[in-house]
């Protein structure tokens, strides 16, 4: 059977594929349009098992909510450029969609669900690795259920997002503390929320330091405690100096207006996957303190 230009722009139309691998394909099964189908979904597969080990530390992050909860959500590429295409785009979209109306447990259970067409979103991402030609990933999602406070959001366009649940306050504090996160990166919000093994961690290495002072047993002692003191206030969300009045702590601001973080998560995009690292927290820094003096 001859195949015709008009069967291949059609078959592309509905797979997405390049025209060559799409003419390949009608070749292939003799013009069949629903196994050409099959056929791209096959080697789409086995396109994308090759580029699984790619690192893909590109792509977005999102902020979905509805009345309940509020869901932070990454989806990576391999490169900036396809971040920014169309079908990248509508894939995260779905992504997201699926998030908030099936509510699943972990990654694996929101690639299982079934979009309104049918197929499920691994099967979505697998026929997008095969367009765009890159590693896709849905690499993780987190939830805050609402419930004592409210929870706002804020994005630093689509490299990170925080949620922050707040209980008191005036109305746009917990946007602003959730801008705060986005800047200064706590690891939790209470000192008696720092884990144990970490702080021994860092005891150490400020013992070993203030060692080689060569000062008194009593004076390391009380070094040593100082360096502990200030570690705690500046990986803790309430003993950090606040990003837009430095001059005060976030814990100061948050009893002046008779509130109190509940929970925070903050997503920074590719951190921790191998990658050229840029400081998009200094970045939100500066933004913040800007913004405090306008």
């Amino acid at each position: 059977m001859t195949v015709t230009a008009s069967m291949v722009k059609e078959l592309r139309t509905r797979s997405g594929a390049g025209m060559m691998e799409c003419k390949k394909a009608l070749v292939e099964t003799s013009g069949d349009m629903e196994a050409a189908i099959s056929h791209l979904r096959k080697s789409g597969a086995a396109k994308a098992a090759k580029k699984a080990g790619r690192i893909a530390a590109e792509g977005k992050i999102l902020i979905l909510a509805d009345s309940e909860k509020s869901f932070l959500l990454e989806v990576n590429s391999e490169t900036d450029f396809v971040a920014k295409d169309s079908n990248f785009t509508s894939f995260c979209e779905e992504v997201g969609t699926m998030l908030l109306t099936k509510s699943p447990e972990n990654v694996d259970e929101l690639l299982e669900a079934r979009t309104a067409s049918g197929e499920s979103l691994e099967e979505k991402r697998l026929e997008l690795i095969s367009t765009v030609g890159e590693n896709i990933s849905v690499r993780r999602f987190v939830a805050i259920r609402k419930s004592a406070g409210l929870i706002d959001s804020y994005a630093h366009g689509d490299r990170i997002g925080v949620l922050v649940e707040l209980e008191g306050g005036q109305p746009g504090l917990a946007k602003s503390i959730a801008m705060h996160v986005a800047a200064s990166n706590p690891l939790c919000i209470l000192e008696s929320d720092l884990d144990s093994e970490l702080l021994d961690k860092e005891k150490s290495i400020f013992l070993a330091q203030a060692k080689e002072s060569g000062k008194p047993a009593n004076i390391i002692e009380k070094m040593v405690e100082g360096r502990m003191r200030k570690f705690r206030s500046e990986v803790t969300l309430n003993g950090q100096a606040y990003v837009k009045d430095p001059e005060q702590t976030v814990g100061d601001l948050l009893a002046a207006n008779k509130a109190r973080v509940i929970a925070f998560e903050r997503f920074e995009l590719g951190e921790g996957v191998e990658k050229k690292q840029e400081n998009f927290a200094e970045e939100v820094q500066a933004q913040a303190q800007s913004a405090a003096k306008n």
